[in-house]
């Protein structure tokens, strides 16, 4: 199954797309991005990388996904973000890379059997920045 990517999307030509993958009109995807299987990204959303999303993951319009920290020790280096697989990003969400006293952001990850995150995790929540955030409490 191919990906279905808009024609007035903007991808990068680093960034990596899986199959299946549907993007939505105006959507715009930076350097360094990784988008898993089955992934939607709707309209007007940007990502920006160092970032990696995982598989069967719907992020929803006008969402900021990826980009610098908003955290004054920021002061340019290399972060990244991970989303795991099976989440739901609701509209106009902000989801900032972490910082490298944090060692970037990560949620809905399935980190294992006892561990209190998981996969399949649905935010709604405007201007979320995931310092150290790995999923719901």
């Amino acid at each position: 199954m191919s990906s279905t990517i808009h024609p007035t999307a903007i991808i990068s030509d680093s960034a990596s797309i899986d199959d299946g993958v549907v993007i939505g009109p105006y959507a715009v995807i930076g350097d360094n991005v990784t988008i898993g299987s089955g992934t939607r990204i709707d309209s007007h959303v940007v990502i920006n990388g160092p970032t990696t999303i995982g598989n069967d993951n719907h992020i929803y319009q006008f969402c900021s996904v990826g980009d610098d920290p908003q955290d004054k020790k920021y002061r340019d280096e290399p972060t990244r973000l991970v989303i795991g697989n099976g989440n739901t990003i609701r509209e106009f969400c902000t989801i900032s890379r972490g910082t490298i006293q944090d060692e970037g952001a990560r949620f809905g990850l399935n980190q294992g059997a006892d561990s209190e995150y998981n996969d399949s995790l649905l935010r709604s929540i405007w201007g979320m920045s995931a310092y150290r955030w790995e999923g719901h409490p």
